[in-house]
């Protein structure tokens, strides 16, 4: 008995515990360099010019339908002047395919200028004056958006022309209500609608323009714009 008590102490005296691994990840040296002026750390690159690439030979095409045939013809030199003075690129109108072709020049500095041509044509091919398209060339803020009636109510026949009567209004008095408020630009042409504008006020016009075809009445939807228009401009 006293053999086995020993022997069991002597075990319990030799027994050593395993050594765990630490798992704890090393941390990459940090460089503690004086970071007081990141600014001349940061690369420089030039601007990258609208020819470099595939942009060169990107050729943007804008149709023309029928009834703005005639209005282009009348306001070409009006269009044609921005596009090829201030955005130094290359435009012509294709008469056999009824269209107009933009293209970059050797000169064309902004990678930007082929679509904002192209929105500045599309706009006036939609039906907008030239005056206010224009406003697409010098402002980075303005946008197009369309949509059409039956998009927000299937309406046939009389009841799709008396909606459209409702958003022009009594020589077109609703329609201009609805622009001056939101400063923005409408075009109605039969069940389409173009609004040119700012994002913020475009979704104004549209919330306007929608509960007209669903059948406010004009005196609550001007109630309506104005204090959303009231709200918008006390906070900026």
């Amino acid at each position: 008995m006293e053999a086995t008590t020993s022997t069991n102490a002597h075990a319990g005296d030799d027994f050593v515990a395993p050594k765990t691994k630490s798992r704890k990840r090393k941390q990459p040296s940090m460089d503690t360099s004086d970071i007081s002026n990141p600014a001349e750390k940061r690369p420089h690159f030039k601007p990258l010019k609208a020819i470099a690439g595939s942009v060169s030979k990107e050729i943007r095409r804008i149709p023309v339908p029928p009834h703005r045939y005639t209005p282009l013809q009348k306001d070409w030199l009006k269009i044609f002047t921005p596009i090829v003075e201030n955005l130094k690129l290359n435009v012509r109108f294709v008469p056999k395919k009824r269209q107009v072709e933009i293209k970059a020049g050797k000169e064309t500095n902004d990678i930007g200028a082929l679509q904002r041509a192209e929105d500045f044509v599309k706009a006036f091919v939609l039906g907008f004056e030239v005056d206010d398209a224009l406003a697409l060339l010098r402002l980075d803020h303005l946008y197009l958006e369309s949509f059409d009636i039956t998009d927000v109510k299937p309406l046939k026949g009389d009841h799709l022309a008396r909606a459209i009567g409702r958003l022009a209004g009594k020589n077109g008095k609703t329609k201009f209500t609805i622009e001056n408020v939101t400063t923005t630009r409408i075009v109605l042409a039969d069940s389409k609608i173009h609004i040119l504008g700012s994002y913020q006020n475009i979704q104004t016009a549209r919330r306007a323009i929608c509960n007209l075809i669903l059948g406010s009445a004009p005196s609550k939807v001007y109630g309506q714009m104005r204090t959303v228009a009231a709200r918008s401009a006390s906070r900026i």
